[in-house]
């Protein structure tokens, strides 16, 4: 059995997304507006990169700043408009003001994703209980995966909390893969692996030089090595 974990990169363009594929990324998660912490991208900045690259695409759907669903109708609509793109892998996660998952807007996302898989993303880390929240997913169909620092505050913070979310591998609602992403680093790594992880998370760390430009293919090949 291969030992290999996963590596998803963010990609806000064709530029990153083929520097990330060159760099060894397994996968994609395609967003723009990292000053909103990732929003949709349209409909023709998926064709492009789904044109550019064959690796699999995460697509996220979120539609403004926060984690509140807004434009649920819109959301929807998103979804349809990407999917008759060829999208066919989502990343999203809406919460209530009172830190609960918003099910109305999951599931009405969900149905229009028609069996697609699926990433519950960050704001499982501002939930209000993070157990509550994946066992009232858990019968969702597509989820697949969850993107945590295990904390709010990062990956330096939530460790412990990614560590026993690992050992429950199996319980109702852990099914689906831990995808850690959040102030991850190198040093991580090892414990994160000895822990039974094995799909990771960069946007920041494949852009040694910030946000402000391109994926670096050397920093991916450098976390594709490490893993």
């Amino acid at each position: 059995m291969s030992n290999r974990a996963l590596l998803e990169v963010i990609a806000l363009d064709v530029e990153d997304a083929v520097a990330a594929q060159a760099g060894g990324a397994d996968r994609l998660e395609l967003v723009t507006d990292m000053a909103a912490d990732g929003l949709t991208p349209s409909r023709e900045t998926f064709a492009a990169i789904r044109a550019a690259v064959d690796i699999p695409l995460r697509v996220m759907l979120r539609r403004t700043d926060g984690f509140a669903a807004g434009d649920v109708a819109g959301l929807v609509e998103v979804a349809r408009e990407l999917r008759a793109e060829g999208a066919r892998e989502f990343v999203l996660g809406f919460l209530n003001p009172d830190g609960g998952p918003d099910l109305d807007a999951i599931e009405a996302v969900v149905a229009e994703l028609d069996g697609c898989r699926w990433t519950f993303h960050r704001a499982i880390d501002r939930a209000a209980d993070r157990d509550g929240l994946r066992k009232a997913l858990a019968d969702l169909p597509g989820l697949d995966t969850y993107l945590t620092a295990g904390s709010a505050a990062g990956v330096d913070a939530g460790l412990p909390v990614l560590l026993a979310e690992a050992a429950r591998r199996g319980e109702p609602g852990y099914a689906p893969r831990i995808l850690v992403g959040g102030g991850l680093t190198l040093s991580h790594v090892p414990e994160l692996r000895a822990a039974g992880i094995d799909a990771f998370h960069i946007g920041g760390a494949a852009r040694p030089e910030g946000w402000h430009t391109p994926v670096s293919p050397s920093a991916v090949a450098k976390w594709r090595a490490a893993l």
